[in-house]
């Protein structure tokens, strides 16, 4: 009974010490999405703020969003995506912080556009919904016992077809497309993070190397923070307010 005993006693504090670190890395992961979040609306408010003067542009948001700086602005939040995946593996904890904390400032140049075709009050009324929409979302997928890696292919393909289509849109112009792309988009980015969130939630591993948890972190902060992103902008342009 003494040997059962302190088998239990030692199986439970085990268990009790992996729930205080995954829980000590979760909240990791989301101090990391909410701060980027943070630095990426203060941006975009910021440099709205600066290209635009009594309704018209200034110089500073002519070269913004008039000349081929905008194609810079729109498509380098996207190619840092890729030297992320590309290259996390060879960098250092804090190089992929600070490639991170670039990242959001650069997204939130990429965005600053909003400020420009919906309302102030539009803008804030959807961030409050995506918000509570991504708190149920990502809770579901921290608690369930369901396994959503089924979902993997659908979400992956769905996404790739939303990614083509808003790219072809972009000459096309068409208000029924983007419709389209809004409601699919809704449901790939409101799946993505569930499922993200069970993903990053599996990859902690009990008494890893500090490095390599700060990486994973990192990383799995920038999977939640594009989830949260893209469905407040699909949220937005399905319920905005233009101005």
């Amino acid at each position: 009974m003494d040997l059962e005993r302190s088998y239990m006693t030692g199986v439970t504090a085990r268990g009790a010490e992996f729930d205080q670190g995954l829980r000590s890395y979760m909240l990791g992961v989301y101090n990391y999405m909410a701060t980027a979040l943070a630095v990426t609306g203060f941006v975009a408010l910021a440099t709205a703020m600066m290209s635009v003067s009594d309704g018209q542009l200034t110089s500073f948001g002519q070269v913004l969003f008039l000349s081929p700086l905008k194609w810079v602005i729109m498509f380098a939040p996207l190619g840092m995506v890729f030297l992320f995946a590309s290259r996390v593996d060879r960098m250092a904890a804090s190089t992929l912080q600070t490639l991170f904390w670039v990242y959001s400032v650069l997204m939130g140049v990429s965005l600053a556009s909003i400020f420009l075709v919906y309302t102030g009050e539009s803008i804030a009324r959807v961030f409050f919904v995506t918000a509570a929409a991504f708190a149920g979302l990502s809770l579901f997928g921290y608690t369930t016992k369901r396994d959503l890696s089924g979902m993997a292919t659908f979400l992956f393909m769905g996404l790739i077809g939303v990614v083509i289509a808003s790219l072809v849109n972009l000459f096309l112009g068409s208000t029924m497309i983007q419709f389209m792309i809004s409601v699919a988009g809704v449901v790939v980015f409101a799946g993505l993070t569930a499922y993200d969130t069970q993903r990053i939630k599996l990859m902690y591993v009990a008494g890893e190397d500090g490095e390599v948890t700060t990486k994973k972190s990192i990383m799995g902060a920038l999977s939640l923070y594009l989830d949260f992103i893209n469905l407040f902008l699909m949220l937005l342009s399905l319920f905005g307010n233009r101005e």
